[in-house]
Formats: C-alpha cells, structure tokens, sequence
C-alpha cells in the first residue's frame, strides 16, 4: 500500500490507467463497465468474464454445478439463474443465514477454480460479519412470528393509496384538487416502490411485482441493486453508481465535469426520466443480446402498463388526458424515489468510495458494508419511515433478506459487535444526509485511511501528544 501522502496520486493514475480497482488495485478493472447502455444484463455479462467460474457458479475458490438445484432452490429459481457462470460468493454468504445451507453445497463441488477472485472481500470464520451472522441467526429464534406484518401492510396501503388516488386524479375536474391528487399519487408511486425493494431481497412472492408499478422492472433491480450494489457497495462493481454515469457521478474523480460536480442541481434533470427510461433500455436490451439474455423480458415487465388502464377504466377521463396525468405521475414518482435513494445512506463524504484507501485492500465484507453507509436515527426510529425511505440501511445490508420490519430486534447485538470490532459505524440525521450528499456530488479529492477511519486519527493524535 503506498503512503498516504502519495495515495491520490496513485489512485488517480490508476483511474486514468482504467486496467484496475483505485482501492483494491489487486482487482481487474470489471468487463464492460464503460461500454454501451451499463444495463444489468451488460454488467452480469462482464462478471461472467471477470469470475473464473468456468460456466458452473463460483463460492469461494470453489465451483458448483447448480442446474439440478436450480428447481429446489428455496428462494426462487431465478436468482441461481441470473447468477450462472458468476462468483456467487458475496451472495451465498449475505443471504444464507442458516449454517446448514453450507453442507448442502457438497453435493454439488465439481473443481476447485483456477483463478483467484475479483473480489476483494472476505469472510473469516472469527471475523466481524461471519460472527455477527452467527449472532443473528439465534437471535431470530426470539423475533415474535408476526414482526414482518406491519411491512406488509404498509406496503399494500401503499399499493391501494395509489390505486384510488392515480384515479380520482383523472377523474376530478377542479384543477386543484386535480393537482392535489397527481401529487398524492406520485408519493404513492415512489414510497410502494421503495416498500416493493423490501420483498424483492427474498424467494419469490406476490409482493415483489408491485415494484413493476413504476415501470421499472424488479428482476433488473435484482441485479443491479441486490447482487451489484449491495454486494459490492460504493465499488466500480457498483452498477447504481456506473448506470447514472456519465451524467452523475458519485464517486470521486478529479477530472470530474462541472454538471457532475453540480449533481445535487442536474439531478433534478436526470431523476424524474429514469422509471421509464429503465423500462426502455429493458426493452432494447431484447435486440442487442442473444441467448439467455435476449430471453431476459418477461410477462411481468407490463405490470406497469395496466395502472394507466385501471386509471382510464375507473374514471371515464379521455384516454390522452389519462396518459398525460399517468406520465406526469410517473415523472414525480421517480424524482421522489431517487430522491430518497440518493439520500439514504451511501452518499457522504463520510462514506468510502473507489478511489479512498482503505484500512484493508482484502477486507472483511460486513467491515466494507459499515464503511460504506452512515444510518439515519431519525429514520430508523419509525417502522413507516423504514420501510419506505430505506431505513436500518446498516443492518438491511448485513441481512438483505430479512424484513425490514425484522432488523431493529437484531440492533443490540449489531451495536455490541461494532464495538468489539471496532467496525467504523456511524450515524446522521436525514438532514445532514441531504447536505452531505451535495457534498459528495461535488468531492474530486481520495481520502487517506486517516481522513476515512477517525479511530487512526484519534490514535495519531495521542500519539504526538505523548511525544510531545
């Protein structure tokens, strides 16, 4: 690792290089990541490229030939589909709590891989993630049965809200009330797809296609939210920050230009077209892949479509009039939600992005996860706004497939753990969220491990206080 006073340096001449990580420069740079529409099928093709998994699924040093589990996989048969021919190894471990579901993996072990992995991250049986999954899993056993129901209900509120409310808005003639009722029907639209991100994490459900409201499709967000962004958060494999480039640009580079370093402003431009614009790359995707990818469209991806036929069925409004208001409500909803995502937890100046250098260039992944975010107190107090506005974002990373509604009984022991690690967990409120994340859309300059961890800086200080 180079010394920190040269670490910017270094970092930006890799980022020119583009053949590595800035971080974890142990890494190649990934496959296609700067090429074409950065759509999740474009991303899970580069990983194919970049895994060693030989065509089977890789966990660990490990492969696996999965196809006869494929039908028997308890969360769905789709997330070992999307996932062939890739390191698995981040999700194996994030979404199996249960220590038996290791032993079921014997069955299918072919080879050990010929390459090392393209990821940086590991999972030490004594380190922090790995013993706070333990931790977890008996924790659960004590979780009353029916903690996850106030989630659901929230969630089909929402669904009817918008429903009644994208209606009434076609059918009402007094412009303000017409207005009034556009906008409860966008907040609808942006707070059910926040809430349908919720089910989306687990095996396969009803819940997870009211996401497809949006026109955004749940099985892309599979990919480019739960095995990209959460896997390998704040990353170049992070797909949500590259998807939005070279518009937004949320990691820092210095060569950064003046409408990224204005992102809190070009935002406003960019996030009311992404729910469609989402739904429209989806569709070309169909004729620039072959084979599997070019089945990748599938009956669900027209669920959207039917909220501007319920509208026009149930007001009577005229047809164009119903597609303007549908388009309108649609717009806001995706300013909102995106909105609410840039703000959650992951841009901050606090946080680590490619580009700063860690305490680890091979760290433990729930040590990565923590780095990675700062959580909201004023969020995380309420179970409406945790559900819809992304909350308990640290231990929702730790445990992607639990509930929302679940993660604050597993708060204690998270906390405990933290300490004893010394894991660098931090907390803000909504409102120094917002700012910081202006910051951050603004920040051209890496950060040393003393300007990302203030523990070492902490320590440096006590230090020069007894030499002095």
């Amino acid at each position: 690792m180079p010394p920190h006073s040269e670490w910017g340096t270094v970092a930006q001449k890799r980022v020119d290089a583009k053949t590595t990580h800035v971080t974890f420069p142990q890494l190649k740079y990934p496959s296609l990541r700067d090429d074409g529409m950065r759509d999740p099928i474009q991303w899970l093709a580069g990983k194919v490229m970049d895994d060693g998994a030989e065509g089977l699924w890789r966990i660990h040093d490990k492969l696996y030939d999965l196809t006869r589990f494929i039908k028997r996989h308890p969360g769905g048969e789709e997330w070992l589909e999307l996932t062939k021919g890739t390191d698995i190894t981040e999700a194996f471990e994030s979404h199996h709590l249960n220590p038996a579901t290791e032993k079921i993996l014997t069955q299918y072990y072919i080879r050990d891989a010929k390459t090392p992995r393209n990821s940086p991250f590991t999972f030490k049986e004594d380190g922090f993630y790995k013993t706070l999954k333990r931790a977890a899993f008996e924790e659960l056993k004590k979780i009353p049965k029916d903690a996850s129901k106030s989630a659901d209900r929230i969630t089909d509120g929402l669904f009817i809200s918008l429903l009644i409310s994208s209606a009434v808005a076609c059918w009402v003639e007094n412009s303000a009330a017409a207005n009034f009722w556009y906008a409860y029907a966008s907040i609808s639209l942006a707070l059910l797809t926040v809430a349908g991100h919720n089910f989306i994490h687990r095996r396969t459900n009803w819940r997870m296609y009211l996401f497809n409201m949006s026109m955004w499709s749940y099985r892309d967000f599979r990919v480019s939210h739960v095995l990209s962004h959460h896997l390998y958060t704040n990353t170049l494999m992070d797909l949500e920050i590259s998807s939005l480039e070279p518009f937004l640009f949320y990691n820092p580079r210095r060569d950064k230009p003046l409408h990224a370093k204005l992102g809190f402003i070009t935002e406003i431009f960019c996030f009311p077209f992404v729910f469609l614009l989402s739904f429209t790359k989806r569709f070309v995707s169909i004729f620039r892949h072959q084979g599997f990818l070019r089945r990748h469209l599938r009956w669900h991806d027209a669920i959207g479509l039917l909220l501007p036929v319920w509208m026009w069925i149930n007001s009577g409004a005229p047809l164009l009039h119903v597609i303007s208001t549908w388009l309108y409500i649609n717009c806001t909803g995706s300013l909102i939600f995106y909105s609410i995502a840039v703000n959650a937890a992951h841009h901050h100046p606090d946080a680590i992005k490619d580009g700063d250098q860690p305490m680890s260039e091979t760290p433990d992944w729930g040590m990565h996860q923590v780095e990675a975010l700062l959580d909201r107190k004023d969020v995380n107090a309420n179970t409406f706004a945790v559900v819809t506005l992304f909350g308990d974002h640290a231990l929702h990373h730790m445990f992607p497939t639990l509930d929302h509604a679940l993660l604050k009984y597993l708060h204690p022991i998270f906390i405990d753990l933290c300490e004893k690690y010394q894991a660098n967990y931090r907390v803000s409120t909504q409102f120094k969220m917002v700012l910081g994340q202006i910051k951050e859309t603004m920040r051209t300059e890496f950060k040393t491990v003393e300007e990302t961890h203030p523990n070492i800086r902490r320590r440096k200080a006590d230090q020069s206080k007894l030499v002095q």
